[in-house]
């Protein structure tokens, strides 16, 4: 691969892990309330996107392909969980709405262990297996056909310190004291739209995954 190629798959890489969808708006939502916890979940975050690197360049795509019942099977788990982090979000939002945070140390004590954030940010990633088919698509064209293993571990490097520096900057930049103290009130309505999209994305994954297993 010249150095055309790895500039455009970093690109390509860093808008996918940029574009609205349930990690961002994860990390947002726990960053208006704690830079630990932010830090938190996109290690989690991250933690998934090792993974599905490492499936990709080793060929999980053309087992997805072959068995869509896996893929059906694993995105109707993943809208499950996703419903199910969207309610919580929902209901905390709601009950937040009469009973706010009294300051930031409030705020993030709500948000339970660090280890609580982390596996909300790993799970979350994991939700969704279609991740694999993007990468590929992404990947494909540039590779030669038959990878050295040197070059597949440096593609699994490339995009995940590369999504990793973007998330982790993002949520720094949220978390950061002056923002989260401007964003204090707005806590309650932030987790109530944290919630909805959630849900929304959660079925669109659940249709997806009927879908796939009634093929």
């Amino acid at each position: 691969m010249n150095i055309g190629a790895w500039f455009t798959l970093i690109v390509l890489n860093l808008a996918g892990a940029a574009s609205p969808g349930p990690d961002v708006v994860l990390i947002t939502r726990t960053a208006t309330r704690s830079r630990r916890h932010a830090v938190a979940v996109t290690a989690g975050i991250q933690t998934g996107v090792v993974w599905w690197g490492i499936l990709t360049v080793f060929g999980a795509a053309a087992l997805l392909s072959a068995y869509p019942d896996v893929l059906g099977f694993v995105q109707v788990l993943g809208g499950a969980w996703l419903v199910y982090l969207g309610v919580g979000m929902l209901r905390n939002g709601v009950v937040e709405r009469k009973n706010p945070p009294r300051d930031l140390v409030e705020a993030e004590m709500r948000l339970g262990t660090l280890g609580h954030a982390y596996r909300h940010g790993l799970v979350t990633n994991l939700s969704n297996p279609k991740i694999v088919l993007f990468l590929t698509a992404l990947i494909a064209p540039l590779l030669p056909r038959s990878p050295s293993v040197g070059l597949s571990v440096a593609l699994v490097l490339a995009l995940s310190v590369s999504s990793a520096i973007l998330q982790f900057a993002y949520a720094t930049l949220v978390s950061t004291q002056v923002v989260r103290a401007r964003l204090l009130r707005a806590g309650p309505y932030i987790d109530i739209v944290a919630g909805i999209f959630f849900i929304i994305a959660a079925v669109m994954l659940v249709v997806n995954g009927v879908q796939d297993l009634a093929a």
